[in-house]
């Protein structure tokens, strides 16, 4: 029975791999969820340049954002996130790690990022990142590829972005596949310091245009719930949380039509006080 099990889960592996064969994990079910905050300049955490690099020079605290997610309640494909953001007097700099799945397949990214600020009204940054999968005693490649994004600040609630993924290729090493690239367009508005509205328009290559919509809404200082929806496959994602002094835990979740629901949970850290002019990194005009 033990050997049927594994056996079973290892199928369950492969056959994801030939899923995502030319494409990254990039995309985690619930990322959305964890970047909602890239277009925003109130609700800006250290997960949120995840979805745009140029959200990081927002950042004026140093923190800590961790995500985990049991992918469709199977533990093979258990999906994880953490990301680093510390604002410096050079630039803001972030560093990205994610791993997905079990002994038997699994696949990782560890990125650098930095960011700053071009004046008060944009703000660019960059990532490089390292890519690899291994299936023991199948296959093992890895590739070294780059993500960049910008994002202008057209008022003082009104934020758009360009961000786009492996652009050059990213072939990887051992393999005649590569990377996918991916292109995204983004809005936020913050129609107050409590409600927080966002969309995105994401086109991957060999797949169909993905909208992203979500909201954020704090219900109290220490309360906040946040729920969207993702047009490629049918999903809806949500959660809640709470904060305290400079923690914050989140609750959340999504649902796929076919595949069925994945449970995720945040945790965030953040450290010191803010800094207002750390983390601007204003070039004068």
């Amino acid at each position: 029975m033990r050997f049927k099990k594994q056996f079973a889960i290892t199928l369950i592996g492969f056959g994801i791999f030939n899923a995502i064969v030319g494409q990254s994990i990039r995309y985690s079910v619930a990322l959305p969820y964890i970047g909602l905050g890239a277009y925003s300049t109130q609700q800006n955490d250290p997960l949120s340049f995840t979805a745009n690099q140029a959200a990081l020079a927002k950042v004026r605290q140093a923190g800590v954002g961790v995500y985990g997610e049991r992918r469709f309640l199977l533990a093979a494909i258990n999906s994880y996130t953490v990301a680093t953001a510390v604002p410096t007097k050079m630039g803001n700099f972030g560093i990205q790690l994610n791993y997905s799945g079990f002994k038997n397949f699994n696949e990782s990214k560890i990125g650098l990022a930095y960011a700053r600020s071009l004046g008060k009204k944009v703000d660019v940054g960059i990532q490089f990142n390292y890519y690899g999968y291994r299936i023991p005693a199948y296959a093992t490649a890895s590739t070294i590829n780059f993500e960049a994004g910008v994002i202008i600040h057209f008022t003082e609630k009104l934020n758009g972005g360009f961000h786009v993924y492996n652009p050059v290729g990213g072939k990887l090493s051992s393999s005649e596949e590569k990377l996918a690239n991916a292109y995204k367009f983004g809005l936020g508005y913050d129609a107050s310091e409590n409600f927080f509205i966002s969309s995105e328009v994401i086109k991957e290559e060999d797949k169909p245009v993905n909208v992203i919509a979500g909201i954020q809404y704090h219900f109290a200082k220490q309360f906040f719930a946040r729920a969207g929806f993702m047009s490629a496959t049918s999903t809806a994602f949500a959660g809640v949380g709470i904060g305290w002094k400079n923690l914050r835990l989140d609750v959340a979740g999504s649902y796929h039509p076919q595949l069925g629901f994945s449970p995720g949970i945040l945790l965030i850290a953040n450290f010191g006080n803010k800094n207002s002019t750390t983390s601007n990194n204003n070039l004068q005009e």
